[in-house]
């Protein structure tokens, strides 16, 4: 007996052993993404080096860096500027995209007369609606807040209406026998299956809402990136046209890093997308 118990007392050691907070594959390949990004960096820097090619047409890394040295760009400002229009405006169209899918699943008549002239809406280029937002509403950060929500509603809403349409129909019929409010319905049902639906809509609005705020401000404005990518291009100033565009990048991995957090902790991983 007592060997026996020698036996297992490693086994319930070896289990009790506590885990690596990053497991190893998921440690193994952020490191790989990592390696290729600074590669292609390296091979960017080298090669235009190598080919003597002038930064007017093609800069090398370190001269876009050199830009962010430049006072008059204001690229904290300007930053600040399209981030508010970024993170304004799809925070609107994911609220508005989910409770309006939600008016959707309670009414069927209404699905069938509004819903078909959300799609028409929809097919309209953003970019040809642009100058008519700048005529209605002038120019500025609300109205590229705007321009923004117009791109990013359709998923989300899409999306957020197939979710609460995979519902079980069971479990909402047992909330309606026990007399259940349509709230209590949404929020303990419907909510929770439709998770998946709903950041995977999310998901592609946090990519098209960079697109968004470009649109506005390369129509009209006088603030934010994409403004300041038009200033300098009359200039030729094209390491300050890449800087530009990779803070535009880099607002968009923040907010689709954003939404990919919050999908960890509201999503169960098994349902993630």
């Amino acid at each position: 007996m007592e060997a026996v118990a020698q036996q297992s007392a490693p086994v319930v050691e070896e289990s009790a052993a506590p885990r690596p907070l990053i497991p190893r594959a998921a440690l193994l390949h952020w490191l790989a993404v990592i390696a290729i990004h600074v590669a292609l960096v390296l091979a960017w820097q080298f090669g235009v080096r190598a080919a003597g090619l002038p930064p007017m047409l093609l800069p090398a890394p370190t001269d876009i860096l050199a830009t962010l040295g430049g006072a008059h760009y204001a690229w904290a400002a300007n930053a600040w500027v399209t981030g508010l229009e970024i993170l304004g405006g799809y925070v609107l169209s994911v609220l508005a995209g989910v409770a309006l899918a939600l008016v959707f699943s309670w009414s069927r008549w209404l699905t069938l007369a509004v819903f078909p002239l959300l799609v028409t809406l929809n097919m309209i280029p953003k970019v040809a609606l642009g100058p008519l937002v700048i005529v209605w509403f002038s120019y500025g950060i609300g109205t590229n807040m705007l321009i923004v929500f117009s791109l990013c509603f359709f998923p989300v809403l899409l999306t957020t209406l197939r979710g609460l349409r995979e519902v079980e129909p069971d479990l909402l019929d047992l909330v309606r026998s026990l007399r259940g409010s349509r709230w209590a319905m949404f929020r303990t049902i419907q909510l929770p299956g439709s998770l998946p639906y709903i950041f995977s809509g999310m998901k592609v609005a946090a990519i098209l809402a960079v697109a968004g705020a470009v649109v506005g401000e390369f129509i009209a404005s006088d603030r934010g990136l994409a403004y300041l990518m038009i200033q300098v291009q009359a200039s030729l100033d094209t390491p300050a046209m890449f800087m530009a565009v990779l803070l535009l990048t880099l607002l968009g991995i923040l907010l689709y890093g954003a939404v990919l957090l919050l999908e960890r902790i509201f999503v169960p991983r098994d349902a993630r997308t």
